[in-house]
């Protein structure tokens, strides 16, 4: 596709798609953007339209409508689902060009599947947990497995179960009876299997490919996320609470490992498949004593990192983004912004358990010093933003390095306020011994 301007077409509603329409918005390239459906925030860069990303007759709809030529997925629900596969059908035979970031429904069981997404290590040599699929066929197995490891156990949720599906549990006994009750639906259908792994001892960090199917590839500036609820690490798993980019201790050799035993193997991987995967690949790691091992792969970018690593890609982003969808990274690259950016969370009272929805969201949301990004939020009758999620916003910010950055995360996070919002104050506290 040769066009000067591009109608861009970005599907999400979450923090990690403001951060991307943000970074998008400011392209020279960019001719109309639309959010699909976008928040209270997103407005601020394009038109959100009323569509789920998972109705996929009316985001083809959208994309005839308003011309669209290039639709980046943002999270993962509708790629699992066949997005891809349904656009260029119908596109195909409308003799409409289009373009999209966010593999097919073959790669998008990277995440879809966490028993495929293991197998697929062990069978391209990927460094990653030992683990065992188990059904109610094999429970004994399961069982013998759990044995055969030492606590805390890991229980998986084959399928997607809205970032809910993996236990960790220190005890063998509630190991056992917790592996029954997945594979007799606790998660719905996502835990008909569950994948038991050894528990993996480390430092974690988020990696971002961009690839476009020919083997070609960019990565983006890693990031460290924060999931916890509760300072220390403490409390229940949230989607996020906060993130810091780059984690100081992901150096060049680091990443060199990553890059030649897990980027490259992926990807050939992918390709001996026979999968033409377009679009990002996020590899959940931890570093082990020095070595990178995977803990999981998403199929697009993560949130909260996407608040912390759009704001330190320096150069326009969507040329890329067009250059991937069509086949033709070679040559292409990214600027990176030398300053350390940290983002933190703003969440609801109550959040990850029960919380309620429309309080209204006062003060400063645009301060001189950070970038306040919505995730859950909603436009009232009156136009202003009122809470609409778990997790409301983020507040990200530059710095010379984690303490810099974070204070003025915190600052202003300090000028925001709507009844019951909490934030954890210690994000990237854990990394200021590798600086």
């Amino acid at each position: 596709m040769s066009k000067e301007k591009l109608n861009v077409l970005l599907l999400g509603s979450g923090g990690r798609e403001a951060a991307i329409a943000w970074k998008l918005s400011q392209s020279p390239r960019m001719g109309k953007f639309f959010i699909a459906p976008g928040n209270a925030g997103t407005s601020a860069f394009g038109t959100n339209l009323p569509i789920k990303p998972t109705d996929f007759e009316a985001v083809y709809d959208a994309v005839v409508s308003n011309d669209i030529d290039l639709v980046v997925a943002g999270n993962e629900d509708p790629l699992v689902e066949g997005l891809r596969e349904f656009l260029e059908s119908r596109a195909m035979a409308e003799g409409r060009e289009l373009l999209m970031v966010g593999p097919g429904k073959a790669g998008a069981a990277l995440e879809g599947s966490k028993d495929f997404a293991k197998h697929f290590m062990a069978k391209y040599g990927i460094p990653t947990a030992k683990y065992l699929t188990v059904t109610p066929d094999n429970i004994a197995e399961g069982d013998a497995f759990l044995e055969s490891l030492e606590a805390p156990y890991v229980l998986k949720a084959d399928g997607l179960a809205a970032g809910k599906g993996v236990l960790i549990i220190d005890s063998i006994d509630e190991a056992r009876q917790s592996l029954r009750r997945m594979l007799a639906g606790q998660f719905g259908k996502a835990s008909a299997k569950v994948v038991i792994e050894q528990f993996l001892s480390g430092i974690e960090c988020s990696v971002f490919v961009l690839t476009d199917g020919t083997g070609e590839y960019i990565v983006l500036p890693p990031a460290k996320d924060y999931k916890r609820i509760g300072e220390g690490d403490t409390g229940l798993n949230t989607g996020g609470m906060g993130a810091v980019c780059p984690p100081p201790f992901v150096d060049d050799e680091f990443m060199a490992k990553i890059d030649s035993r897990i980027i490259k193997p992926t990807l050939a991987g992918l390709a001996a498949e026979g999968i033409d995967y377009r679009g990002f690949i996020f590899l959940g790691l931890i570093n082990c004593g020095g070595e990178p091992l995977v803990i999981e792969y998403n199929v697009r970018m993560g949130d909260p990192e996407t608040e912390a690593v759009m704001p330190r890609i320096a150069s326009d982003l969507l040329p890329v983004l067009e250059a991937a969808a069509d086949a033709r990274l070679k040559g292409m690259a990214i600027e990176t912004d030398p300053r350390t950016s940290v983002t933190v969370m703003a969440v609801s009272g109550g959040y990850p358990g029960d919380y309620e929805k429309g309080k209204a969201i006062s003060g400063n949301l645009a301060p001189a010093e950070s970038i306040i990004f919505h995730a859950g939020t909603a436009a009232a009758a009156d136009g202003k933003p009122v809470t609409a999620g778990g997790r409301v916003l983020t507040a990200t910010s530059y710095g010379r390095n984690i303490s810099e950055a974070a204070a003025l995360s915190y600052k202003a996070l300090e000028g925001v306020h709507f009844d019951g919002m909490y934030f954890r104050r210690d994000i990237g506290r854990d990394l200021l011994p590798y600086e």
